[in-house]
């Protein structure tokens, strides 16, 4: 059994710049609803944002073994995620392991388990999305897998997968599909800045929203 693979196939610099333009909930809406990360994900810092391919890596709950090997063999600009079955009470990252990301050019995290030493990490400004913050310790013991499918926030994300991070939250871009999502979420931010100046020019939302039919047929009466 092969427990380290690469990405095989990793989205281009074009696709992940493409991307990073937007917001993951402008993506979200833009792909159809589809691909957004339980909102139990969230950023240490809310500042934190993050673009890059999914390099992920299977741990079992409160190891981090398979982490560390994940970060050693990660390329600069991976976004190493990690499925460890939801286990909050661990802290299965921090300050230390944070270096040795930044050393490599790594590009984020995201677990679905705990982190700890978030004063450093928001000051070293690396970007963690994690499912808990925990001071418990960790194990090394148990091996497992990188670069295998791995379910995280409810979500199948496979190697290669765009990963887009920001305050609100987490969405995964199928690799394939990275040029039409970036097309549909430019169409969706300019629909909506035309909606943004329509209402400075004194619109109602009722007149934006073409909501006046709507409302209708569902017997909304009265006036204010």
């Amino acid at each position: 059994m092969t427990h380290i693979k690469d990405i095989s196939n990793r989205p281009s610099k074009a696709d992940i710049d493409a991307l990073a333009k937007f917001s993951p909930a402008t993506i979200h809406e833009a792909q159809g609803r589809r691909g957004a990360l339980s909102s139990r994900l969230k950023p240490v810092d809310y500042r934190m944002k993050l673009c890059g391919p999914a390099f992920t890596v299977k741990c079992a709950p409160r190891d981090n073994i398979m982490l560390q090997l994940a970060i050693n063999y990660a390329k600069p600009g991976d976004i190493i995620v990690v499925s460890a079955g939801e286990y909050e009470e661990a802290g299965s990252f921090g300050d230390v392991l944070a270096n040795a990301c930044l050393a490599k050019g790594i590009g984020g995290l995201v677990t679905d388990t705990g982190v700890r030493d978030t004063l450093q990490l928001r000051e070293l400004g690396f970007p963690v999305f994690s499912l808990s913050v925990c001071i418990k310790g960790t194990v090394k013991e148990t091996i497992a897998a990188v670069n295998d499918p791995v379910i995280v926030g409810g979500e199948i994300i496979n190697p290669g997968d765009i990963v887009i991070g920001d305050a609100d939250g987490l969405v995964i871009v199928r690799q394939g599909e990275a040029q039409d999502v970036a097309r549909l979420s430019l169409a969706r931010d300019e629909a909506e800045a035309g909606y943004i100046e329509a209402y400075k020019q004194g619109k109602s939302v009722i007149e934006v929203s073409k909501l006046e039919s709507v409302l209708k047929a569902k017997g909304l009466t009265g006036s204010i």
